[in-house]
């Protein structure tokens, strides 16, 4: 969420910002709401002032009405009587414009809550995924030859079971057998182990959420059509554990020295998928459930640019372990996620479906999640309180990096060479074969 201090002390800047992202927000709505409860306080404090000075006044009469001759305390009488009246008078009005302010409170963080993130000025213009900037590949891309797409190998080598998927759930979604399903939880196990070698402490969240979490992880109102939703429990299905590791720290004030955090999070992760006709409808590439291992990060403002590369750096070393070409891409201010002001995604090369996947996605959030969030820090003892960077990166999602590994180390007679980076977590196996 934006500060509304930012939104009224810069709002041409943020009107740029916003048009930069080629969107619409309620910019005037907040400002006018704005207004108006700045008015309105003005005038509370002007009552509120008035009051405690009649209250002073009051009693200095009651006093002056026990030591005067009876015609001063008559006088002192009829003034107090007066200033009692008036006091009740500002009481009530008080009250009224007390619960106004609570009206208009609540309208402009609703309100607040619609407008997206600014990007970032290094961010690159543009007004859609066609202008996203590859800032580099890594590796060298395998040239297809004899390589077949995962839907295909995955059935043949009977690893991939699309139609039990099918008659258990329904489409878009799959079942994986026997070494597929080893190799998937390999790679999570593997995934969980790098990280905690680079400093992050795991955490197994709950796969469902309370729906005023989603609020303060800015996934609503947003992103409702894209997720599960449990009426009669109100819950949700976590669509990433992204918004478990925001509200980790919901409504809590970090004590000094807790900040740097850095979490890592398997779950299952589940997402309404809406596609067109003949576009990624065959695979595993854009289904309903599916696994992914997330990075979290809470840090001072001035470090969050390191922190957005060391995220990066992390998501992409472990496609470099994989022996698998891939590549960084920025995204452009028109395709960022409503909470992110400057996003890198890292893209592995599949030469079946002769495509790059998208595995990670890295964004630095700036503060705006923990604002939403309420999550504060203090640097030291008894320091003023301010809001946390966040920092969110996929290292990695399933089952793409699962399609990558699969489609790279395809051999000829149509088996698959395990990586050696995971055959530790393979329990022996090395190949898998028809």
């Amino acid at each position: 969420m934006l500060s509304i201090q930012l939104i009224r002390e810069n709002p041409d800047a943020v009107r740029r910002a916003l048009e930069r992202r080629h969107t619409e927000a309620p910019l005037d709505r907040a400002l006018g709401l704005d207004a108006l409860w700045r008015s309105v306080v003005a005038e509370v404090e002007g009552l509120r002032a008035e009051r405690n000075a009649i209250s002073k006044e009051v009693g200095q009469l009651t006093r002056e009405m026990k030591t005067e001759e009876t015609k001063e305390a008559k006088h002192a009488e009829h003034r107090r009587s007066d200033l009692v009246a008036r006091s009740s008078f500002l009481g009530e009005r008080l009250d009224t414009l007390e619960s106004q302010l609570r009206g208009l409170e609540e309208q402009l963080r609703a309100v607040l809550l619609e407008i997206p993130n600014v990007p970032a000025e290094e961010a690159p213009d543009g007004a859609g995924e066609e202008d996203n900037v590859v800032v580099r590949t890594e590796g060298t891309p395998i040239e297809p030859t004899f390589h077949r797409p995962h839907w295909d190998l995955g059935e043949d080598l009977g690893i991939i079971d699309f139609e039990r998927g099918v008659k258990l759930s329904g489409s878009r979604f799959f079942v994986l057998k026997g070494a597929g399903a080893r190799l998937e939880r390999a790679l999570i196990s593997w995934m969980l182990d790098q990280h905690a070698a680079n400093g992050y402490t795991e955490i197994y969240p709950p796969a469902m959420i309370k729906e005023e979490n989603l609020w303060a992880g800015g996934w609503l109102p947003k992103f409702a059509e894209n997720m599960y939703h449990d009426a009669e429990e109100d819950y949700w299905l976590i669509p990433t554990a992204e918004v478990m590791l925001t509200n980790m720290h919901r409504d809590e004030v970090l004590e000094p020295g807790t900040v740097p955090l850095n979490y890592a999070a398997y779950t299952p992760c589940f997402r309404r998928e809406k596609m067109s006709a003949g576009r990624d409808v065959r695979g595993i590439k854009r289904v309903h459930q599916f696994d992914k291992v997330e990075m979290y990060k809470y840090v001072e403002a001035e470090q969050s640019g390191k922190a957005l590369a060391d995220l990066v750096s992390d998501a992409e070393q472990l496609a470099r372990l994989l022996g698998i070409a891939y590549r960084i891409v920025e995204l452009c201010t028109g395709d960022l996620g409503f909470n992110a002001a400057r996003t890198f995604d890292i893209e592995m090369w599949a030469p079946g479906c002769r495509e790059w996947l998208e595995v990670a996605s890295c964004s630095n959030c700036t503060d705006f999640q923990a604002r939403r969030a309420n999550i504060r820090f203090r640097r030291e003892k008894g320091g003023r309180l301010e809001h946390p960077h966040t920092l969110n990166g996929s290292g990695l999602a399933l089952p793409r990096t699962l399609i990558a590994v699969l489609e790279n180390y395809q051999q000829p007679d149509g088996s698959v060479s395990i990586p050696e980076v995971l055959r530790p977590y393979m329990g022996g196996i090395m190949h898998i074969g028809p």
